[in-house]
C-alpha cells in the first residue's frame, strides 16, 4: 500500500473535529459569504454595500470586518474554500504519484464534490464567475485568492518531492501550468451560452489532455 502524507498538525493524518466555537464561526462566515453572493447577483456589485450584506446575514458590520476585507472578498469566499479542498485532496494523493497527475486527480475529486451540491449551486457559481470577468475589483480579489491557493499547492508539491521551491523550479512550474489549465477551463465553461453543468468536467479533462499532449510534442521536438 502506498504511504500517504499526514494531515498537517496531526499525528494520524485525521483533521481535528471542530469545537462549538469554531463551528459557529464557520457558519457565520458561510452566512455572510452566501448573503454577499445573493445580493451581488441580484443587484450588481456597485449597488451592494457591506452593511447590507451584514444585515442580510444578521451580523454586525464589525463581525463582517473580522472575517472579510470587503464585499468582493466575501462574495469570493467560495474560491478560497475551493482552493482549500483541492489542496487537501492534493495532500492526500499517493506520494509516488507524479505531481501533475496528482494535481489533476485532486481537481477531479473537487469537481465531483462540486457536482454533488446540485444544479442551483452550480448556476450561482457560474453566474459569479461570469461577473468576475466583468468586474475589475472582483477579478483582482479572485486573483489574490487564487495565487494564495497556488502558493500552498507549490509547498505541497515541494514537500512531496523533498525539495526547496526557492531553489528548485519544478513545484512552481507544475502548479503554474496545472492551475492555469484549470482557470482556462473554468473561464471557457463560464462564458458558454448554454447552461450545462455537466460540460465542466469535460472542459477540464480536455484542457489537461491538451497540456499533456503539448508537453509530449515539445519533448519529441527537442529530442528528435
Amino acid at each position: 500500500m502506498t504511504a500517504m502524507k499526514p494531515h498537517p498538525g496531526t499525528a494520524d493524518g485525521v483533521a481535528p473535529p471542530e469545537d462549538r466555537r469554531q463551528r459557529k464561526a464557520r457558519q457565520t462566515r458561510e452566512a455572510m459569504a452566501a448573503a454577499a453572493v445573493t445580493l451581488i447577483l441580484e443587484r450588481g456589485l456597485a449597488a451592494v454595500t457591506v452593511e447590507e450584506i451584514a444585515d442580510r446575514a444578521d451580523v454586525t458590520r464589525r463581525t463582517f470586518s473580522r472575517h472579510f476585507s470587503g464585499k468582493e472578498d466575501a462574495a469570493l469566499d467560495f474560491t478560497r474554500a475551493d482552493g482549500a479542498r483541492i489542496n487537501a485532496a492534493l495532500r492526500a494523493r499517493p506520494i509516488d504519484e507524479p505531481p501533475l497527475l496528482a494535481y489533476r486527480e485532486a481537481v477531479g475529486e473537487w469537481l465531483a464534490a462540486r457536482q454533488a451540491l446540485g444544479e442551483a449551486a452550480y448556476a450561482r457559481w457560474r453566474s459569479l464567475l461570469r461577473l468576475v470577468d466583468r468586474e475589475p475589483t472582483l477579478f483582482a480579489a479572485y486573483e489574490r485568492i487564487r495565487v494564495d491557493a497556488q502558493d500552498e499547492s507549490v509547498a505541497i508539491i515541494a514537500d512531496r518531492l523533498g525539495t526547496d521551491p526557492a531553489r528548485d523550479p519544478r513545484p512552481a512550474v507544475v502548479i503554474g501550468a496545472a492551475a492555469g489549465v484549470l482557470t482556462a477551463a473554468l473561464r471557457t465553461w463560464a462564458r458558454e451560452e448554454r447552461d450545462d453543468a455537466e460540460a465542466l468536467p469535460g472542459h477540464v479533462n480536455r484542457a489537461y489532455d491538451v497540456l499533456i499532449e503539448e508537453a509530449r510534442r515539445t519533448d519529441q521536438r527537442r529530442t528528435g
